[in-house]
Formats: structure tokens, C-alpha cells, sequence
């Protein structure tokens, strides 16, 4: 059982809303900023367009920048950027492709008309100055778990509705909102090559994993993570020719259902905490010298 692992993080609503599966300790890249203090987050989360620059994803998942970055089209044929106000609707001209063509296998499915599109990155990624810990290299996504009835949303109402929320006892299991369509969504979503991982709540993993009657390998992608009871995120691996962008760690081998059935457990029956445990570190903002060298020339990019 991964009881240490349920008791660090059952402060399930003290999560950002998209932080996702940590990563294995990494080197830092080495930097021309070494002596940069200044906090990266104040600087990206301001600038209002992408580089002209040659597109690429440029570091980590969570410690990262892109260059050449496109805007998702605000509503397309099969989809919506919701949240607009955010400016978070930029991506890598792959990442804009996957959603487009995803977004055409959901509107497939019976009683939809496509998907909602959450934050994507801002337009030369980096730290944001809210939420998400990832999403700073242009290849993360989030899907809204919402049903894609409508797509003539207009600005106003895509600030003010939210998405369904999935989950029933603490996200443990799915409500009797979950339907097989949504489950055949990820399913399309994780079969694409171009996807790394998807990340969403427990209770969801272990309701495909009880519903898969065939091939299983796409479930090795999905994993489990608190706060996306909402959407899916979806992480892309780097992109061919992106020497810059650092990969994450492949899934463990297997459907990763057992590991699922844990941390379900784990939410049911809360292990008792830790009192050895030392108190945890506060985290300190990522500065600039944090960063790959290459961020200072996004940044500086018209």
C-alpha cells in the first residue's frame, strides 16, 4: 500500500488545482542567468503574446518556458477555450493540434459537440502567477469534464460557468455524472502517441480500469492525482527536434490499476499521520536563475 504517500497529500483541497505527479529529482540546467534573483512568475505572467521566435518547449514541465508559441483559436469547429481572461490558451503548434483532433473524436461521441479547453500555458509559458505548478513549456493541456453541449458560449459565459464535478467520497469514486462517454475521451486522449500522461482523480482510474474489457495499454498513461475532479490534463511528451525540453520519467510498466486501488483505499481509510514526520519545507518562488539560460532570450523576444 502507498500509505507514506496518501498521508502527505490527503490535504486534497490544499493542492493547486493542476500540480501533478512530482517528478524524480533533476539536475538544474544549467543557466546564463546564475545570478538572476528576479522572480520568474512577476516577469511571464505579464507578457501579453507569444515570441517570435522558432516554436519549442524549453525545460521541465514545472520548470520551463516556450518559444514561437500559437494562440488556440477562442472557438473552432469542435471546440472552446474557456477562461479567456486568463490569456492561458497558448500552446506549441503541436499541442494546438492534438486538442483540434481530439476535439474532433469527442464530438463522435453521442451527445457531444467536441470540448471545452481549460489553461493551456501563457503565451511564453513559464511560471504562472497563479495555479498550476506545470504547464510552463507549451505541451500540458486541461480538458473541462463537462459535456460539450454548446459551443456558442460567449465570452461572458465561459468566465462564469465551471465544469462537473466528478467525484463522490472525496474523490474515491465517480458520481453518476462519470458516463462511458467520458471514459471514451481519455481513452483518445491517452491512445495518441503524442501523450505522456493524463492526470485525473482516483475515483475515475479505477472506474475505467473496472470498465476496460480489451486492450489495457492505454491506461498505463492515466494517472491518478487529486484536483482533477473537474478535467484531465494531458501532457504531452517533448517534441522531436526540442533538444531543450527535458522529458518526464515514463509511467511505471503496467495498467497502474493496483497502484489506483491504493490510493482509493487510502482515501476511504485515512493512515493515521506520521508524528516523526518533519514539518514540510516552504516552497520558494522560482526565479530566473531557476530556469534554463534560453528563458532570458524568450522573455527578451518581440
Amino acid at each position: 500500500m502507498i500509505r507514506p504517500l496518501a498521508a502527505a497529500l490527503l490535504g486534497f483541497g490544499l493542492l493547486a488545482a493542476c500540480d501533478s505527479e512530482p517528478p524524480a529529482p533533476r539536475a538544474v540546467i544549467s543557466s546564463q542567468n546564475a545570478d538572476d534573483s528576479r522572480i520568474a512568475k512577476k516577469l511571464f505572467g505579464h507578457v501579453p503574446t507569444g515570441s517570435s521566435q522558432r516554436p519549442e518547449s524549453i525545460g521541465f514541465y514545472s520548470k520551463g518556458c516556450q518559444a514561437g508559441a500559437v494562440q488556440l483559436p477562442e472557438t473552432g469547429p469542435t471546440w472552446q477555450a474557456m477562461r479567456l481572461s486568463r490569456n492561458r490558451n497558448w500552446a506549441q503548434p503541436e499541442t494546438i493540434d492534438f486538442l483540434q483532433d481530439l476535439s474532433r473524436e469527442a464530438a463522435k461521441l453521442p451527445g457531444w459537440n467536441g470540448i471545452y479547453v481549460g489553461d493551456l500555458s501563457q503565451p511564453r509559458g513559464g511560471p504562472m502567477l497563479t495555479g498550476h505548478a506545470s504547464h510552463q513549456t507549451g505541451i500540458d493541456a486541461d480538458i473541462w469534464l463537462r459535456r460539450t453541449d454548446r459551443l456558442d458560449l460567449s465570452r461572458a459565459e465561459r468566465e462564469a460557468i465551471s465544469s462537473t464535478n466528478m467525484q463522490a467520497r472525496g474523490g474515491a469514486y465517480a458520481n453518476d455524472s462519470w458516463t462511458p462517454e467520458h471514459m471514451a475521451l481519455v481513452k483518445a486522449a491517452a491512445s495518441d502517441p503524442r501523450t505522456a500522461r493524463i492526470f485525473i482523480f482516483p475515483g475515475a482510474k479505477v472506474a475505467m480500469c473496472d470498465a476496460e474489457t480489451g486492450n489495457r495499454d492505454w491506461l498505463r498513461k492515466v494517472r491518478p492525482w487529486y484536483g482533477h475532479n473537474t478535467h484531465f490534463h494531458v501532457r504531452l511528451n517533448c517534441l522531436p527536434g526540442d533538444a531543450s525540453c527535458e522529458p518526464q520519467d515514463p509511467p511505471p510498466p503496467g495498467d497502474g490499476c493496483e497502484q489506483a486501488r491504493e490510493w482509493q483505499a487510502n482515501i476511504l481509510n485515512p493512515p493515521a499521520p506520521d508524528p516523526d514526520a518533519p514539518p514540510p519545507k516552504p516552497k520558494r518562488e522560482i526565479t530566473m536563475a531557476d530556469l534554463p539560460g534560453q528563458c532570458a532570450s524568450v522573455l527578451a523576444s518581440e
